[in-house]
């Protein structure tokens, strides 16, 4: 049953990267860096501190950093836990991508998957009752995981696992900020 759920995620891989070409690369390198983004998390910083004023804005930054660096760290372990090959890297199915980028390390689960879903759902949690548009940020996750399927640097599974680490882990944060926020600016 494993292996055919891990042949499975290997064709569809196949078939998604295959469908990239020469023409739409640089767009998808552009996507997958995270510099790139800066224009959407400079404007979540402008939306803290027009929504909450200076002290509670700045106790939410330091909160999304911490956010940020414990989906690293923990994304980290998972990827040296299971060890499982990126795509680019792995010997039966390297030959049969495109191949734009040659990162090393482990595949499983995406950190971009993992971090942007988890820094999103928090966002929209935090957001969700003053600004109805705030929805539109989930298009961040899946826009910059797609571009590690385009790329052959994650299987689909690892993206999947990503989106539900990602959610799973900024609902629990969010309820545990909740009750920072309630401690600390009642």
């Amino acid at each position: 049953m494993l292996d055919q759920i891990l042949q499975a995620d290997r064709a569809a891989l196949i078939f998604l990267n295959k469908l990239g070409s020469g023409f739409w690369d640089p767009l998808w390198l552009g996507i997958t860096n995270q510099k790139n983004w800066a224009p959407l998390f400079l404007f979540i910083i402008y939306l803290l501190f027009k929504t909450f004023g200076w002290k509670k804005a700045v106790f939410v930054l330091l909160v999304m950093i911490i956010l940020v660096a414990f989906s690293d760290q923990f994304t980290n372990l998972i990827k040296n836990t299971f060890e499982r090959l990126r795509p680019n890297r792995d010997p039966n199915i390297n030959h049969l991508l495109r191949r734009i980028i040659n990162p090393r390390g482990f595949s499983f689960m995406s950190g971009h998957a993992t971090t942007s879903t988890f820094f999103t759902v928090f966002t929209i949690l935090l957001f969700r009752k003053r600004y109805t548009y705030i929805y539109l940020m989930l298009i961040f996750p899946l826009v910059f995981a797609y571009s590690r399927l385009y790329l052959g640097v994650h299987f689909p599974i690892d993206i999947l696992t990503g989106f539900f680490i990602g959610t799973l882990l900024a609902c629990l944060y969010f309820k545990l900020y909740k009750q920072l926020d309630r401690k600390i600016f009642k």
